[in-house]
């Protein structure tokens, strides 16, 4: 079985530590930016945690299946994040980098999953 680059958890956990700094700004409103706020800290956080179940995993399907629930979490991140720039929110300057980091772990993610199954 493929082993992704070392960093992936790394690179993944800050992301998540990054959702939550951000979810917990928004919480400090309240409707619909808690509400929003709920959401984007569930599928942002989930990114790292799955990867991190996938480093244990004990198969190469159970792999595919942990990275690929962290990808599609990450594309929901993704959402979220385009959503409260367009809701006017958060500012599109504010939350580049994130939106930048959330396309850069679905390719990431999406080129293992591709990898190992072709290895498979």
């Amino acid at each position: 079985m493929e082993q992704p680059k070392r960093d992936l958890p790394e690179r993944t956990f800050e992301f998540a530590r990054r959702v939550v700094k951000l979810c917990q700004s928004l919480d400090q409103a309240s409707g619909v930016s808690r509400t929003l706020a709920n959401q984007l800290l569930r599928a942002g956080t989930s990114v790292g945690a799955n990867v991190e179940e996938g480093q244990g995993s004990q198969s190469r399907a159970d792999f595919i299946a942990k990275y690929s629930i962290a990808c599609k979490e990450a594309r929901e991140t993704n959402y979220w994040l385009r959503l409260l720039v367009a809701s006017e929110i958060v500012t599109d300057l504010d939350l580049k980098a994130m939106i930048d980091e959330s396309h850069q772990l679905i390719a990431i993610l999406t080129a293992i999953i591709k990898t190992t199954r072709k290895n498979a």
